[in-house]
């Protein structure tokens, strides 16, 4: 038996999610059904760094499996993706220890939004980029976003039928907003994140460049631990898991994720 890693990439517009579930197409089910097919019918059971909601993408997804299948390691990228649907695709493939587990070794997770602020919408770009038209305060937003750096008790940035168990406690080691023409990045990278916390962090910040809010807010929205008093959740398909990072051997802590 052999534990492998995968990196992938996949475009949301047409999953229910990742994670498997009765009725809906995931991310999930499409790659177990790829890997059953390697394994001669076998089942295999993947284990990702987390789940991504309906509608948002993966760039750098990251998930593990064990298998007996012996396949020479440069050749089983190919194999795989020969297997999957064009909308998913391995980008990385190796071999690791068996003690390596995509989901509980994560050390940080990057995320990016993109926003396109264009007055007509580009119909090229509606499944990938928030179309929001309006003149935006990149300078409040900048401030905002040093703020949220650190760690906080981000329940406000909750969605409030998340379920999560535990506090709430999350560090975010950095924030920040870049525009280029008509398009504005958000990325925020983590020790991990909440059930559609980035989604809420890119809403409130939205209403911050428009003038609804000030920067100082968050703050104050931080402390009340309260849902009601953080921004609108922005539309999932702007939202895109860019990065998972992984300890260093010999280090033994572990992250939220």
């Amino acid at each position: 038996m052999q534990r492998i890693k995968c990196v992938i990439s996949y475009d949301g517009s047409e999953f229910s999610g990742y994670q498997v579930q009765p009725n809906g197409r995931t991310v999930q089910e499409e790659i177990e059904k790829a890997l059953q097919k390697m394994s001669k019918g076998n089942p295999i059971r993947i284990t990702a760094s987390g789940r991504t909601d309906a509608g948002v993408h993966a760039k750098g997804q990251v998930f593990h499996y064990d298998t007996e299948l012996e396949i020479p390691e440069d050749r089983w990228k190919k194999a795989i993706n020969t297997l999957l649907p064009p909308d998913i695709r391995v980008l990385e493939i190796e071999k690791v220890s068996s003690s390596f587990h995509a989901r509980f070794d994560v050390r940080e997770k990057t995320y990016k939004y993109f926003v396109d602020v264009q007055e007509d919408i580009d119909i090229f770009k509606r499944k990938y980029a928030y179309h929001y038209p309006y003149p935006l305060d990149l300078d409040e937003m900048s401030k905002a976003c040093e703020l949220l750096q650190g760690e906080h008790d981000f329940t406000a940035f909750c969605a409030a039928n998340s379920g999560v168990k535990g506090d709430k406690i999350r560090t975010i080691y950095q924030a920040h907003i870049k525009c280029t023409g008509n398009q504005i990045v958000f990325t925020f990278t983590g020790s991990g994140f909440l059930y559609n916390m980035v989604r809420i962090l890119v809403g409130t910040l939205l209403e911050i460049g428009v003038g609804k809010r000030r920067a100082s807010d968050i703050l104050s929205i931080i402390e009340s631990k309260d849902r009601n008093n953080a921004g609108k959740t922005a539309p999932a398909h702007g939202l895109y898991l860019w990065k998972v990072r992984y300890e260093e051997k010999n280090e033994k802590q572990r992250v939220r994720v």
